[in-house]
């Protein structure tokens, strides 16, 4: 089962290069942090706040891409937990085709705040994350 969440927060930490997004679910009370490198955060932070720059970056670019090759991402799913790290899916559709995209979590937010797509998280990852006591 599939549960909706939203980007709540974006916590950059200068000179450090593990940055935090907090994830948190829509319309309920569930939150968890997920742990990203500090350039996929500023790419979220960017867009967020709406900074312009004078070329694409590299979130800009796949966008891009997919939107130029006929497609629409229309989600993204936190799908696994493995130890300590998460796995996502890009779903783009493209016609009538809807295609998988294996992707870190903080690509796929990347791509979700571009395309202002929703953001879901498989029930499987809240219940092992509430096994750990997180």
């Amino acid at each position: 089962m599939l549960i909706e969440f939203e980007l709540y927060q974006v916590i950059i930490t200068e000179g450090s290069q593990t940055q935090v997004i907090v994830v948190k679910e829509k319309g309920g009370e569930r939150f968890f942090p997920i742990y990203i490198g500090h350039n996929e955060a500023m790419a979220i932070d960017r867009k967020l706040n709406d900074v312009q720059v004078p070329r694409p970056l590299t979130h800009d670019l796949l966008h891009n891409v997919v939107e130029m090759m006929g497609g629409t991402l229309i989600r993204i799913v936190v799908n696994d937990m493995r130890e300590d790290y998460y796995l996502a899916l890009l779903e783009i559709r493209r016609g009538n085709d809807t295609i998988q995209v294996d992707s870190r979590p903080s690509d796929a937010i990347a791509l979700a705040v571009r395309a202002s797509c929703p953001i879901f998280v498989e029930e499987q990852v809240l219940n092992a994350l509430q096994s750990r006591g997180t």
